[in-house]
């Protein structure tokens, strides 16, 4: 089971950090996809655009991949359950525990007036979204492994109390170790709101592609061979791993090593890697979004899907808690 916030457009970190892996699993395991729209409340209250923010992740998904006729591909709040399940976690969560996370604190530094209720007990709604459907694996990217070690403090609590219900959630990649998308300025990872022209969006056209990577920090290139590369340079190296072909890769190491590279052209050439690979996700989400009758009958099977495990769950804990009277 994994989510994903309809609080901006999605981008390569989401895609190389998260949904590979979902197109994988969906083919080996019971799948559960969710657009966090709950999620989103805690740091967008306004719902206006809410609709076509939810409609147009659904799309980006489907287009990475996703087949909502193998995963359920659902909208949170479509869910009832899930926040019943919510409001238990809340007894077995802790104001200390809430308040050292470090995303809650990151984003309580961004939102000064809107520090809610929500916002601090944001991984136990995760939790409820996570267990809701009792799986064991979580394809995340590495900047929730936080939030998965709180959620497994919390299946421990609850199974502790009331009796093992509830497996532990691990991160899951394929053995790999968790993908860290890095930002094209060379500080910290790509995001959907920080520095939009640091970050390559799915929905980004051919041009602002290579605007954007021509842009990523470089420097006038090493002047003595096999010199270690600093942190912005294997950045883009990092990027051209994600999206370029391995004799290209190999080209541009090598002339890294031996003092000949031209960042210019390696930048031209990621750039180009970069075009041909967002291209056809762009377009097919864009064709998905427009189809509003599709939309509506791929998310009401998709909550259909998730309802009919939530409510096996619920059953479960409710029994489990002395609830089924």
């Amino acid at each position: 089971m994994s989510g994903i916030r309809p609080t901006g457009y999605l981008h390569l970190g989401n895609y190389f950090g998260a949904m590979k892996n979902y197109v994988k699993l969906q083919e080996e395991y019971t799948c559960f996809f969710m657009v966090a729209d709950l999620h989103a409340l805690t740091t967008h209250p306004d719902t206006r655009e809410l609709k076509e923010n939810v409609h147009r992740v659904i799309a980006e998904n489907i287009a990475c991949g996703i087949n909502p006729d193998k995963a359920a591909l659902y909208c949170q709040s479509h869910v009832r359950e899930t926040s019943e399940l919510y409001l238990y976690l809340n007894m077995l969560a802790y104001l200390g525990e809430l308040e050292k996370t470090t995303t809650f604190k990151d984003k309580a530094r961004l939102q000064p007036d809107n520090i809610n209720a929500g916002l601090l007990t944001y991984p136990v709604l995760q939790t409820a979204d996570i267990i809701l459907h009792r799986a064991s694996w979580v394809p995340v990217g590495k900047d929730q492994e936080q939030h998965l070690e709180m959620a497994r403090n919390f299946v421990k609590r609850f199974n502790h109390r009331y009796g093992e219900v509830f497996p532990e959630p691990m991160a899951y990649n394929f053995g790999e170790q968790l993908v860290k998308v890095p930002s094209l300025d060379g500080l910290g990872k790509m995001s959907k709101s920080e520095n939009q022209m640091a970050t390559i969006y799915l929905a980004d056209d051919d041009e602002l592609i290579r605007k954007k990577v021509m842009k990523a920090k470089t420097d006038a290139g090493p002047t003595e061979p096999n010199t270690p590369k600093p942190d912005y340079i294997e950045n883009i190296f990092q990027l051209m791993n994600l999206v370029s072909k391995a004799e290209t890769i190999q080209a541009f190491e090598k002339s890294y090593l031996d003092c000949t590279i031209r960042y210019g052209d390696m930048k031209k050439q990621l750039a180009e890697d970069m075009v041909e690979f967002v291209a056809p996700i762009r377009m097919k989400a864009a064709s998905i979004q427009q189809d509003k009758t599709y939309l509506k009958k791929t998310m009401d099977i998709g909550a259909e899907k998730a309802r009919d495990s939530a409510t096996k769950t619920m059953q479960l804990v409710r029994a489990a808690m002395g609830l089924d009277y």
